[in-house]
C-alpha cells in the first residue's frame, strides 16, 4: 500500500487551510451561485500520476457566501495531494458547507479521462429543515 493509499483512510481530518467566506445582505433571495473551474489538479493515490480534472460548485446561500480567492488557493493545494477523485469532491463539499452554512449545496468533478475511463462525481448538501 502506498503512502496516498494511507491518507485516503484519514482523508476527513486533511487540512487545507481555510476556504474564507464573506456576509450575504440577500440570504432571503433564492440567489443561485455556481463557481467553476478547470484547474483542479490531484494526484492519484495509486499510479502517483497527476489527475486534471473540472470542478463545479453550485449552492444556494444563506448568510454566507464564498470568498474567491481563498476558494482558488484551497483548490490549489491539492495539487501534491494523493486522492481519490471520489473523496476530493466530497472533502471539497465538506470545507465548503463548514464555510459557509449553505441552504443546499451540490460539488461536482468532471475528471480527464485516465485508462479510457472518465469520471464524473456529484456531492450534495441539504439543510434539513425544523
Amino acid at each position: 500500500m502506498s503512502e496516498y493509499e494511507d491518507l485516503q483512510r484519514e482523508i476527513k481530518g486533511l487540512d487545507l487551510g481555510k476556504i474564507d467566506s464573506v456576509h450575504f445582505s440577500f440570504n432571503e433571495s433564492a440567489t443561485h451561485i455556481t463557481i467553476e473551474t478547470d484547474e483542479f489538479t490531484s494526484i492519484c493515490p495509486r499510479t502517483g500520476m497527476p489527475d486534471f480534472g473540472k470542478i463545479i460548485v453550485q449552492y444556494l446561500p444563506d448568510e454566507k457566501i464564498i470568498e474567491l480567492k481563498s476558494f482558488k488557493l484551497y483548490l490549489h493545494r491539492y495539487r501534491n495531494v494523493g486522492i481519490f477523485q471520489e473523496n476530493a469532491v466530497n472533502k471539497i463539499l465538506e470545507d465548503l458547507v463548514a464555510s459557509c452554512s449553505p441552504k443546499f449545496m451540490v460539488v461536482t468533478g468532471e475528471f480527464k479521462a485516465r485508462g479510457g475511463l472518465r469520471t464524473r462525481v456529484s456531492a450534495r448538501f441539504e439543510r434539513l429543515k425544523n
